[in-house]
């Protein structure tokens, strides 16, 4: 029983795979509010009711292909849940994470830009998601910029808090910057550039 039952929830995973991947590419080409819950489960091989049955409401898939979008990056770039990088090899993963970006992930970051945008009020379907999201991003900033104080390789005059809200701030606008007008925004050299020059100001 104990091996049906490892199949049984095996092939739930897969399924559910399935259905975040081919939300993630009829999302990216047609956009959230442009396609529809039978759209996504006809492309999976699945039935609407199971795409609901697994995932409860189409704003539950959407968090799921943000959150599938997140691991991805983290993957791609071979950062673990506790990783605890230096100053050096945190401004490079962001650096190479904008070149991949820029190559193959256009309509992903469009996704997450529209919705940010679409989720500001309190009380939207997805706005704690990407509060939180937002706090923790900050939260892994704050403690990058104090261990590099702590072990000096940065100046201990900056408020750590501070610094956590401007990174967090340029990754936004930077992409926001690109997906408007990518034929005069260099999103990869936008990164070099800002990274090397907040390097340079955290130096002792």
């Amino acid at each position: 029983m104990a091996g049906v039952k490892g199949q049984v929830q095996k092939r739930g995973v897969e399924r559910r795979r399935a259905m975040v991947d081919a939300a993630i590419e009829l999302f990216a080409r047609q956009g959230v509010r442009g396609t529809g819950v039978a759209a996504i489960a006809e492309r999976a091989g699945a039935t609407p009711s199971a795409l609901i049955h697994h995932f409860g409401s189409k704003d539950a898939l959407v968090q799921a292909v943000l959150e599938e979008a997140d691991r991805r990056a983290l993957a791609r770039l071979s950062i673990t849940p506790d990783a605890e990088p230096g100053l050096d090899q945190a401004f490079d993963w962001f650096i190479r994470d904008a070149e991949h970006t820029a190559a193959t992930e256009r309509e992903l970051a469009a996704l997450h830009t529209t919705l940010t945008a679409e989720n500001l009020e309190p009380g939207s379907a997805l706005h704690i998601w990407f509060r939180d999201r937002g706090r923790a991003l900050r939260a892994h900033l704050v403690s990058l910029f104090r261990r590099a104080a702590a072990d000096g390789s940065a100046r201990t005059d900056l408020d750590p808090a501070v610094l956590a809200a401007e990174t967090a701030a340029f990754l936004e606008g930077a992409h926001l910057l690109w997906l408007l007008d990518p034929e005069q925004v260099d999103l990869t050299a936008v990164h070099r550039s800002y990274f090397e020059g907040l390097a340079c100001r955290l130096r002792p």
